[in-house]
């Protein structure tokens, strides 16, 4: 049975911050749900009502676009091993992207990632919590280096030049406002 909540709690907070992965989920009314899983150390709790997380580039640019055009985002958290439980944040979400004024503010509060691309603030409207007894255990072996060790050796004029070719626009089609880090040549 789920157990709902209108703020995170001592425990969930606890619980979150012991997880090394994370999943993001956004849509748009009409186009493609976008799930993602992520880890780097990339999401901190700001309140009980408030979380960031700093987005690394990739193959697409799903979620900032999904972003823009319909605000809802669902984080799940889900433990692989002594506790069976899963937690799910569901909020409205703000891209920022690196030229955005609150980027610089809210970027101290995390890890300098190579390659970062937009921090999402989100407003959590509802936090439930479910078992886990059907989820696997699963051993932690450590943090892939790859995405960090390609960016800093790419720099910010491949990474640029990366968002210029490839995420400028989602799955569906529609616009993911990176660009306009690239035309102020602020990122």
């Amino acid at each position: 049975m789920a157990t709902q909540f209108k703020q995170l709690n001592q425990d969930i907070i606890d619980f979150i911050q012991k997880q090394k992965i994370y999943f993001v989920s956004s849509t748009t009314k009409d186009g493609y749900i976008n799930l993602s899983p992520k880890g780097m150390d990339s999401l901190r709790i700001i309140n009980n009502n408030r979380v960031i997380w700093l987005n690394s580039t990739g193959s697409t640019n799903e979620t900032s676009s999904n972003i823009q055009r319909d605000n809802r985002i669902t984080i799940m958290f889900c433990s692989f091993d002594e506790q069976a439980l899963i937690v799910k944040l569901f909020g409205k979400a703000k891209v920022i992207h690196k030229n955005d004024k609150e980027y610089n503010e809210l970027s101290k509060l995390l890890p300098n990632i190579p390659g970062a691309r937009q921090i999402f603030d989100i407003n959590l409207e509802l936090i439930i919590t479910v078992c886990g007894s059907a989820v696997p255990f699963f051993d932690y072996k450590g943090e892939r280096e790859d995405l960090n060790l390609y960016w800093k050796e790419a720099g910010d004029n491949g990474l640029k030049d990366y968002w210029k070719r490839k995420n400028t626009k989602s799955l569906n089609g529609y616009e993911t406002n990176i660009i306009k880090n690239i035309i102020n040549n602020k990122a």
